[in-house]
């Protein structure tokens, strides 16, 4: 019996060893022993001007360089990032929208919400034609939408004021189920990118909490933050998650061990963080602040470091998320203008 425990802890080893080697590791970005150098920021790229409000939402598709923007001029505009063009304009029955999402397998869904308690859904035309009504419009929450994200193109979760989370049937339009174990606004979800059963929520309770849509319930909370939780994120390998609050503070969880692994702020910084965001290695945290900056902080770093950051805002920084590929950053702001960072 022993025996057999001294091979697998070997196997591991070697398993541990080769991913070191070859990059497949979720530090792949730089070698654990290497800091991050604040003075290499990335630089911003692509301006992408047309929004004439607050932007306050933007999610990147899955295929294309394309990302889609939800601001409150009472439009949603999918762009190219690369070209800066924007590819499409919908109108909105309500401007007062707070959150979108790209549907990331077939790139032909978008979905927004915001106060007036609605999740629209629009389907994307092959010819790029205008869309100018909402294919789908899911009604269930008594409060504002403060987030959504596709689970595929059939499942789509909703975040709201109210307090709950709902798991909607997309081609049906009803709700899967609904989770309500939260005690005050629910700000952010995120999918768990290895399971699509699994998903974290951050609240208005100052609490995160991961749920397992098979069992209908919520199987972990994670307490520690002291005022709103406003943003979270999972880790690339799906066995950790970030969140960002109005305390000031990012915060790294580890789902197995169910702690915190390390807090990522200083002094300096005394404003709400309203976005998070990894980058695709792990490697960074990116967060989004009120004072109109962006920071990008070393997972692995020590607490109360030195960040990169980025500011070229002129208002606050109200969503931010790294493309699919892993090698740009967007930001959106409260200036009407969203930045590509690279």
């Amino acid at each position: 019996m022993a025996e057999d425990w001294k091979q697998k802890i070997e196997a591991l080893k070697e398993q541990i060893s080769k991913a070191r080697q070859d990059g497949t590791g979720a530090f792949n970005s730089l070698p654990a022993s290497t800091p991050i150098d604040p003075s290499k920021a990335p630089q911003v790229r692509r301006t992408l001007k047309g929004h004439f409000g607050k932007v306050y939402a933007l999610h990147w598709a899955g295929q294309r360089s394309q990302l889609v923007s939800a601001s409150q001029d009472g439009k949603l505009i999918i762009w190219n990032a690369k070209s800066t063009n924007k590819i499409l304009a919908i109108p909105l029955r309500s401007s007062w929208v707070m959150t979108c999402a790209f549907e990331t397998t077939t790139d032909s869904l978008v979905a927004c919400g915001g106060l007036d308690n609605i999740c629209s859904i629009y389907k994307l035309k092959e010819d790029g034609g205008p869309v100018n009504r909402a294919e789908k419009e899911l009604a269930a929450h008594d409060g504002y939408l403060s987030c959504c994200r596709f689970i595929g193109p059939t499942r789509l979760l909703t975040a709201s004021g109210d307090s709950t989370c709902i798991l909607w049937d997309v081609e049906k339009g009803d709700s899967i189920n609904t989770f309500t174990d939260h005690a005050g606004d629910v700000m952010s979800v995120a999918i768990c990118p290895t399971d699509n059963n699994i998903f974290v929520s951050g609240s208005c309770d100052s609490n995160a909490k991961l749920w397992d849509t098979r069992e209908k319930k919520c199987v972990l909370t994670f307490s520690g933050h002291e005022s709103d939780i406003n943003s979270v994120a999972f880790f690339p390998s799906g066995n950790a998650i970030g969140t960002g609050s109005d305390d000031s503070s990012c915060r790294l969880w580890d789902l197995r061990a169910v702690c915190e692994l390390n807090q990522y702020g200083n002094e300096r910084i005394l404003c709400g963080i309203t976005s998070v965001e990894f980058s695709r290695s792990g490697r960074l945290m990116f967060a989004g602040y009120d004072d109109y900056s962006c920071h990008g902080w070393d997972v692995i770093g020590a607490r109360n470091q030195v960040s990169m950051r980025m500011a070229a805002h002129d208002n606050r920084v109200s969503c931010l998320g790294v493309n699919p590929e892993g090698n740009a950053l967007c930001t959106g702001s409260w200036d009407t203008l969203l930045k590509v960072w690279a």
